[in-house]
């Protein structure tokens, strides 16, 4: 059975104060720390980079698990192994003449692959990479349009996640946009294991509550499952 990890996503944390931030949520009981890396031209908006994760990557031995969505991820593969990243998903939309090479090399750094789809993608592309002989071992099902954070889970994604989930038992299937105390049940029961929270941990009074009750939705999901 895989493990509920919880993923309080750093684009919602006070980036003035990350390392400070990084070591409250692990406090609290995150799992992994999830690092939206956006260039501004695959998504509009623009974050952070590799210089922000070899430095975050110097008071913390969490895993990073970097979520790149950007138009060419092969660029990022190099600078985010030296930095100190842990898996890196990409995008399949930005990927998909050369994601063969862009597993291996992935693999080669030391990171776990994992690849995301937007709302708008169907599953079905995502398949040729985990039936593949050097498969993906994260797959991302945005839950939002990927860019911004702060946005409005849409349940109809939940179809994509009961349908990997039904195909590949042991994967690792992460949710991603609007997940929360209101719609963790949704993507619990759906399958997905790896929750990943912004506003809704960050926001909250008592974030180690809150993903005590994330993880608590997984786990009763997958002894009823």
């Amino acid at each position: 059975m895989v493990k509920p990890k919880i993923a309080p996503s750093m684009l919602s944390s006070d980036f003035a104060n990350l390392a400070s931030e990084a070591e409250r949520m692990l406090q609290c009981g995150a799992d992994w720390l999830h690092m939206d890396i956006m260039d501004g031209h695959f998504v509009p908006n623009l974050t952070i980079g590799a210089p922000v994760i070899e430095s975050l990557r110097k008071h913390t031995k969490a895993y990073l698990d970097c979520h790149l969505m950007v138009s060419n991820p092969l660029d990022y593969v190099e600078p985010l192994g030296k930095a100190g990243a842990s898996g890196f998903t990409f995008h399949i939309e930005a990927s998909k003449d050369n994601w063969k090479e862009l597993v291996q090399l992935i693999k080669s750094k030391g990171m776990t692959p994992g690849v995301s789809l937007k709302p708008g993608t169907p599953i079905e592309d995502l398949y040729p990479l985990l039936e593949d002989e050097n498969p993906v071992e994260l797959v991302l099902v945005m839950t939002v349009e990927p860019g911004f954070g702060g946005q409005k889970f849409m349940p109809e994604m939940m179809d994509k996640v009961r349908t990997l989930r039904k195909n590949y038992p042991s994967l690792d299937i992460e949710v991603d946009g609007g997940l929360g105390p209101s719609t963790i049940d949704m993507a619990a029961s759906a399958g997905a294991n790896c929750i990943v929270a912004g506003s809704s941990v960050f926001g909250a009074s008592d974030p180690a509550q809150v993903i005590s009750l994330l993880r608590k939705s997984v786990e009763d999901s997958q002894k009823n499952n």
